[in-house]
């Protein structure tokens, strides 16, 4: 019996001490809506680009939700197009009747109140319009157009996982902190990874076990992330994100 409760002691430690990490770095600054906005400068300029290009970011989630997680969206330019378009979801206003995706909501690049977005995909030149086609396919197929949900999701995060799993040539890696990227369409208990390189298992997004060439080995608890990646060697921790090669 003292052994069991040291396990879950431990177990119960080894949940926390990650998420206490990220929160004691979390950013402390003015109030969310007078946080910077404009853009990070990761975009090419669509006026010297005449190029299709793809990118998808994310950048650490809204106050206490940044502790958690990140958000993520994703731009896309058509060859010789002079703006991109930013499709993601967003849950404020949705319980009011507004969409929660989102169209042209920010620049392609723009920090997201106050935390500068991470580059996750950057495809530009031949076959991109092609995968822009598709792309813009599995935004009108998304499940959950009117929905949201912080946790376990509908989110952000499961918006573009489900981009991923439609669009493979993507290769998209979501980060451990994507919390709801494992929350899978109509409860379904098994799918792609977002990267389309595995396999994933989940319980509504509650409970599950990711494999792929991508993503490494990952477990679902409650939402959060725990893993390995074996491709680029690193370990997965919820909050903090990945610990070990970029």
């Amino acid at each position: 019996m003292r052994r069991l409760r040291w396990i879950t002691c431990l177990g119960i430690g080894g949940l926390l001490l990650p998420l206490l990490v990220s929160c004691a770095t979390l950013p402390r600054s003015q109030n969310w809506w007078e946080a910077r906005r404009d853009s990070s400068a990761q975009a090419p300029d669509p006026a010297t680009t005449p190029e299709a290009v793809i990118q998808v970011y994310a950048a650490r989630a809204v106050r206490w939700r940044g502790v958690f997680g990140i958000h993520p969206w994703i731009a896309v330019k058509r060859s010789g197009a002079p703006a991109y378009t930013r499709y993601e979801v967003i849950g404020w206003g949705v319980d009011r009747g507004a969409p929660a995706v989102r169209v042209n909501r920010a620049g392609p690049d723009d920090h997201w109140f106050g935390s500068r977005p991470r580059l996750l995909v950057d495809l530009r030149g031949e076959g991109v319009d092609a995968l822009i086609d598709k792309v813009e396919a599995a935004v009108r197929s998304y499940p959950y157009p009117a929905s949201y949900r912080t946790w376990p999701g509908p989110n952000s995060n499961t918006f573009i996982a489900h981009i991923g799993r439609a669009v493979p040539e993507l290769r998209l890696d979501l980060p451990p902190t994507a919390v709801g990227k494992d929350y899978l369409p109509n409860g379904i208990p098994v799918a792609l990874t977002p990267s389309g390189t595995g396999l994933q298992f989940s319980l509504l997004g509650l409970a599950g076990l990711l494999v792929g060439w991508e993503e490494g080995i990952e477990v679902n608890l409650l939402g959060l992330t725990f893993g390995v990646d074996l491709n680029r060697p690193a370990l997965k921790l919820p909050g903090i994100g990945r610990v070990g090669f970029p």
